[in-house]
């Protein structure tokens, strides 16, 4: 871990627009008290979550000379020790979820953009996926929206409240836009970690699974006979987000393979004219006091570590896609985003 500066805080981007030394900038330049702590809503130190944090992390730190680390303590503790942290020693990374599961009503989800102060963009994992038995009827997504909008109770294993079931939400969509009052044929079975998911898929007992190109992409190069083996039916990312991967994907599967599971070739239509896509992003959120020259720096930072290739390379090579918006542009991107996913669930509800 690099010592904490006294005296310093580099600011890199401010430094280098009014031409003075780093070590000559005064504390108040990047006024982020002692050591920087960053919580994950996540508690695995395995997951997608910490993975993308603590690569953005280590490099903000080395940016930043100060010392940083992911702390993984879960959703809700991540955010009450957020709310806590008013002088900016704490700050939070966190994904989609962080506004979805406030817009699916789950407890404890606060409004980030009231509560909080929205951040940059670090990352899109952009394997977010729906998986059935890879010996199932079901070739395509329109076999299942077909099926549901037929009669067919369509089994379908989630995570509720967030970004595991946002792509159920769009398939629910989906068949009520084409079969008015069949989308109560696709069935919500509620679960929790990927491992009960598979699971249930392996016991049969549902008939489709949200799952992600990084855990389940292993399972779907299995032979046919084997009970574990799967296949994609959806990606749920937009094309332009998978054609950004590396040419060799993921595993034993292409970039060009992972392409034949987006829209426009697998579809779910969310209107006349554009299909559902959802890319799963990651996000730092402040304390609503924290100084605007700290949060100002952290942009400055970040900005400079995007513009290390071979910091962006690291970050394709383990399946994500650098995705860096500074704070302001952010906050409104993201704002945008949780109001269109907002009308879909309302919409559903009504």
């Amino acid at each position: 871990m690099k010592a904490i500066l006294s005296k310093t805080c580099l600011a890199v981007l401010a430094t280098a627009a009014i031409g003075v030394s780093a070590s000559a900038q005064a504390a108040d330049d990047c006024p982020i008290p002692g050591n920087l702590r960053v919580v994950i809503g996540s508690t695995s130190t395995g997951g997608d979550t910490y993975q993308a944090s603590s690569m953005v992390v280590d490099k903000l730190a080395d940016q930043l000379d100060i010392n940083a680390k992911v702390d993984a303590v879960g959703v809700m503790p991540g955010f009450q020790a957020l709310e806590r942290s008013r002088h900016g020693n704490t700050i939070m990374i966190f994904h989609d979820g962080a506004y979805l599961g406030n817009l699916y009503g789950v407890n404890g989800y606060p409004n980030i953009f009231d509560k909080f102060v929205v951040g940059p963009t670090v990352a899109i994992n952009p394997g977010n996926a729906y998986l059935v038995p890879k010996n199932s009827p079901y070739q395509s997504m329109s076999d299942i929206i077909e099926a549901a909008g037929e009669g067919k109770k369509v089994k379908v294993a989630i995570q509720p409240g967030g970004v595991s079931e946002i792509g159920l939400t769009a398939m629910k969509n989906a068949v009520r836009a084409k079969y008015p009052g069949k989308e109560s044929n696709l069935v919500a079975v509620n679960t929790g970690s990927q491992a009960d998911k598979n699971q249930l898929l392996f016991d049969g007992a549902v008939d489709v699974i949200n799952g992600s190109v990084q855990a389940n992409e292993q399972y779907t190069q299995l032979p046919e006979d084997d009970q574990k083996a799967m296949r994609f039916v959806w990606i749920t990312a937009r094309e332009k987000t998978i054609a950004e991967t590396n040419e060799e994907g993921m595993g034993g599967t292409t970039r060009e393979q992972l392409l034949q599971y987006v829209t426009p070739k697998s579809s779910v239509p969310m209107s006349e004219d554009e299909d559902f896509t959802f890319d799963k992003e990651f996000f730092l959120l402040y304390n609503k006091d924290m100084d605007p020259a700290a949060i100002k720096c952290i942009d400055n930072a970040l900005a400079e570590v995007y513009k290390d290739d071979e910091f962006k390379d690291q970050l394709k090579r383990s399946f994500f896609v650098p995705d860096y918006k500074p704070s302001e542009e952010a906050a409104s991107y993201l704002k945008e985003k949780n109001d269109e996913y907002k009308t879909i669930i309302s919409n559903l509800k009504g």
